[in-house]
């Protein structure tokens, strides 16, 4: 062979690793009574960076679903046509209980256990996390109804994935999807014009047009509309009883930027038949918990793919020379590396103590619950907008290798803005906080006990806490607050992701978080980390081989 072609300076494939390789997961399961979960969550992880797993994941995204309207014969079918490897990712999900599950788990920190195992699994594919965790949502809002909850709870947690369609409750599990943006309305659902007019027997009949309908091949969906008597969540299931079709068409399937391996539709409705689910004219409450649980999924989601983009950079400047050295000793990328490593750990560790505060306020912890409703906003708000700048770091430093589809880094890249756009973009998530404020003067009062337990260890979290506090006052104005609504959930979620770091991660990590993010020593990219940061320690932690 010519030397032409030899091929040198490359990094060998990543594959066969494990995304279990995470301590902060592990010190959380064991933080908040979850240790139980531990061989379960290692399993996952190694099963994630299985070189099978991998492949999946890499046709799932170059063979993306297809919409097919009508069979040979001019019938209307609306199905999605699936590549086979998205079923095997959707299966081993399933499976394993990354959906519904924890609902029907009473052992102590069920959903943080659930939290980690799609933390790690959604590093292997993250367009199939979209049904996953609309199920996991489902559930909480369900329950608004109790005898819909009793017949379809159970088959909802099931550990069966049984795609198909066929009537709900004659398969062995189902998964759940949810529809209620509309052209008109966007993130406003309030406006949504889909009209439901009562059937009998307690049925609404539903006409409309949905904009986004997060996967359309669900087995039910929990829609938005306008009933007589104000704005109603709904049960729609695709099949109905008798095994006829619902009158629910899919007008085409959306050309997205990321996301691909997942079919997102519009949809109309021609008086499909569905059920109330809660209160008559308080769909918007209804469908709140819903909206909480997919925000959480938002979150992990993002620490997800901040940990897939660290572990691609750390893997290839390990292998990779430059200027007569590795790329990974040499200061400048060290530097940029433990930066990055910092934000994934503060990701991870922030989602993953929201996950604990759900275990929590479902076994009546009132506290937790306010911290929760709080918590969750800023952190949906904040960690999931670092996730573009963190995955656009990562992908520069494999520089040209990492822009070439066949490195995996354009489709991390790709994925990034999605979770910052669901269930709210960034100006939603941020007047969701000043509501959060308003309506639940409780959540602050328990974020701020969550930040404080940390008071003495560090006086840059303690000044930068003190200005949170200052802030106060400022946001009593209506108009004023809007204003610094952005402002006021950053610095928030800054203060207490510092305050978990101080208490729960390495020092070196915690040390160069709170004086990088907090205390002034930082510029506005990765790799502008002070002088006196123990890159060494901080690498380490992250998995540097």
């Amino acid at each position: 062979m010519s030397a032409t072609h030899e091929v040198i300076n490359q990094p060998p494939p990543l594959t066969g690793f494990t995304t279990a390789d995470d301590p902060a997961v592990f010190e959380a399961l064991r933080r908040h009574g979850a240790r139980w979960g531990e061989a379960e969550v290692r399993e996952l992880g190694a099963l994630a960076g299985a070189p099978e797993v991998q492949d999946w994941a890499r046709t799932a995204e170059e063979t993306p679903p297809r919409l097919r309207t009508h069979d040979r014969y001019g019938h209307r079918v609306d199905e999605v046509e699936f590549h086979p490897s998205w079923h095997r990712l959707m299966a081993t999900a399933v499976e394993h209980g990354l959906h519904a599950a924890p609902w029907a788990d009473g052992r102590p920190g069920a959903h943080l256990v659930r939290a980690a195992k799609f933390h790690l699994w959604s590093q292997a594919e993250a367009g199939h996390g979209c049904p996953v965790s609309m199920t996991y949502a489902a559930v909480p809002a369900l329950r608004a109804r109790p005898e819909l909850a009793a017949v379809y709870e159970p088959l909802l947690t099931a550990r069966s994935y049984d795609f198909g369609s066929r009537p709900p409750l004659s398969k062995s599990g189902l998964i759940a999807g949810m529809s209620m943006t509309e052209k008109q309305g966007g993130s406003d659902v309030r406006a949504n014009t889909t009209e439901a007019v009562p059937a009998g027997d307690g049925a609404y009949r539903l006409t409309g047009h949905k904009w986004f309908t997060s996967a359309p091949m669900s087995d039910v969906f929990l829609v938005l509309a306008q009933a007589p008597e104000g704005l109603t969540c709904f049960l729609l299931p695709r099949v109905l009883p008798d095994g006829t079709r619902n009158a629910m068409h899919l007008q085409r399937l959306k050309d997205k930027l990321g996301n691909r391996s997942n079919a997102s539709a519009e949809v109309e409705y021609d008086r499909a038949l569905a059920w109330p689910v809660g209160e008559a004219g308080r769909g918007v409450r209804t469908i709140v918990e819903m909206v909480n649980m997919t925000r959480l999924d938002c979150v992990l989601g993002t620490a997800a793919g901040m940990r897939a983009g660290l572990r691609q950079a750390l893997h290839h400047t390990a292998h990779r020379r430059a200027f007569g050295a590795r790329l990974a000793d040499q200061p400048l990328m060290r530097s940029v590396l433990a930066d990055l490593a910092i934000e994934s750990e503060a990701a991870t560790t922030l989602g993953l103590r929201l996950a604990a505060a759900v275990d929590a306020a479902h076994a009546g912890d009132e506290a937790e619950a306010a911290f929760r409703r709080l918590a969750l906003a800023v952190s949906k708000y904040w960690v999931c907008k670092r996730g573009s700048t963190h995955a656009a770091e990562a992908l520069e430093c494999l520089g040209g290798n990492g822009y070439v589809e066949e490195s995996g880094m354009p489709r991390l890249y790709r994925e990034a803005p999605l979770l910052s756009i669901w269930e709210g973009s960034g100006n939603v998530a941020a007047l969701d906080v000043l509501r959060a404020l308003a309506r639940e003067p409780a959540g602050l009062d328990a974020v701020l006990a969550e930040v404080e337990a940390a008071a003495g260890a560090d006086a840059r979290l303690d000044a930068a806490a003190a200005r949170v506090r200052a802030m106060l006052p400022e946001l009593k104005d209506p108009a004023g607050a809007q204003l610094r609504a952005r402002a006021f959930a950053e610095r928030l979620a800054l203060v207490l992701q510092g305050s978990l770091l101080v208490r729960h991660s390495h020092p070196a990590v915690a040390d160069a978080f709170c004086a990088s993010r907090l205390g002034g020593e930082w510029g506005y990219a990765f790799g502008t980390l002070p002088a006196g940061a123990d890159l060494g320690a901080i690498l380490e932690r992250a998995g540097t081989r």
